[in-house]
């Protein structure tokens, strides 16, 4: 049995102890905020492949109540035109569709349910360096204190830690040229299905909205922003002045997107886009990177949290399989390196669209517009969704290169 200190008490951290747990392992997650500080944030759509991966932990019925489903999008461009409906993943052989979830609910369902299974935790733990020697790595911490274990583990996210102490050379984020924005706005009556993902190219900004069962309408906004914003910046699109800023930008489109926009109570502060192409180092001796730490992608990906989970689970197999600590973590990375770095270039490939210039939008929605005039066949986005991990197979530390 191995106690093994994981650093970010998060969505990804909680998933990896709740998978290191179930393998026999001892897991101590360390969060930097205090207990309710986490979880905040707006929705995420948890797609069919980290629904699937999460199953033979018993967590997969307990994330997808926590949402609606969300089986279908739709596509379309800023006058309205409709290009395209089709599914968003799946469904499972069991019939498990995609879900969409509020960010805090899943947080604290996982949290609960590390408690439940004995996982402890500790708040307000800000890990601010780390060292290993043969036998034993350990975590200090802002406040003081420290930890040892046999392993750290780093699920601390786009600014990791971890990952600077694992190579000091590693590169910065890549902004990707976008703002993120949502909100819940009620009293409307859409003439949509509810649980479809209206998607829309518009003129200026990329706009999504999806009527929840209960009839209030989610949705999120992608707006261009070609200079990466300060935290100054950020802080002056609040309020009022974002809500105009947004309505501006999007009654130029033949779409509910404003009028949506105008009767939402509270809009999310803007935040910028960013994802890692490649993170050259993800592991060193006693030490490994996971989740956004190792691979941060795009939203436009729709993956970040799969690619948590799918980390999460093939991380606690490597380590329930290969006794050996290095090798298991070094399969570990060639089990995933090669996927997620494919779902980092998607999801960059599918932003590409919501940051051209009036010129490339022309382009663009010529091209849209001729691309769905057949069904789609080959959807580029397929195999994000399609992969399975089988928890029950036996790693080997042949596996990463397929032999195993």
């Amino acid at each position: 049995m191995t106690k093994i200190l994981v650093a970010g008490g998060g969505i990804a951290g909680t998933l990896t102890a709740i998978a290191l747990h179930e393998t026999g392992h001892e897991p101590v997650l360390y969060e930097a905020y205090d207990r309710g500080a986490d979880g905040v944030g707006a929705f995420l759509t948890l797609a069919v492949n980290g629904l699937d991966a999460i199953a033979p932990l018993g967590l997969k019925d307990l994330v997808s109540g926590l949402g609606f489903e969300t089986p279908r999008m739709t596509m379309s461009l800023g006058n309205g035109r409709r290009l395209a409906e089709f599914p968003l993943g799946g469904p499972l052989p069991d019939g498990t569709t995609t879900v969409t979830v509020l960010r805090s609910d899943l947080y604290v369902a996982l949290r609960d349910e590390a408690a439940r299974r004995g996982i402890p935790a500790e708040y307000g733990k800000r890990l601010i360096g780390a060292s290993q020697t043969a036998d034993e790595v350990r975590a200090e911490f802002a406040d003081g204190s420290y930890a040892t274990g046999d392993l750290l583990i780093g699920a601390d996210g786009l600014r990791s830690r971890v990952r600077q102490i694992i190579d000091p050379d590693a590169p910065s984020p890549r902004y990707v040229p976008l703002l993120n924005t949502g909100g819940f706005a009620h009293g409307l009556a859409l003439d949509d299905e509810p649980g479809v993902m209206n998607m829309v190219f518009g003129k200026r900004v990329f706009f999504c909205h999806v009527v929840h069962p209960d009839g209030s309408v989610w949705w999120f906004a992608n707006v261009p922003r070609k200079k990466e914003p300060t935290e100054s910046d950020l802080s002056g699109l609040v309020g009022e002045r974002w809500r105009a800023e947004l309505v501006s930008l999007l009654k130029v489109d033949k779409t509910p997107a404003a009028a949506i926009v105008e009767v939402t109570p509270e809009i999310y502060a803007p935040w910028a886009t960013y994802d890692y192409p490649s993170v050259p180092t993800w592991r060193n001796g006693r030490m490994v990177i996971i989740g956004d730490a190792a691979h941060a992608t795009s939203p436009s990906a729709g993956q970040g949290a799969g690619m948590a989970i799918e980390d999460a689970v093939t991380l606690a197999r490597c380590l329930r399989d290969v006794p050996d600590h290095e090798q298991a973590l070094a399969t570990y990375e060639g089990l995933r390196r090669e996927r997620v770095e494919a779902v980092v270039a998607q999801g960059k490939h599918n932003g590409d669209g919501k940051v051209i210039g009036p010129v490339g939008r022309l382009i663009r929605d010529l091209y849209l517009t001729h691309a769905f005039k057949k069904p789609v066949v080959d959807d580029p986005n397929e195999f994000m969704w399609k992969h399975h991990i089988d928890w029950d197979e036996k790693v080997t530390a042949a596996s990463a290169a397929g032999l195993g």
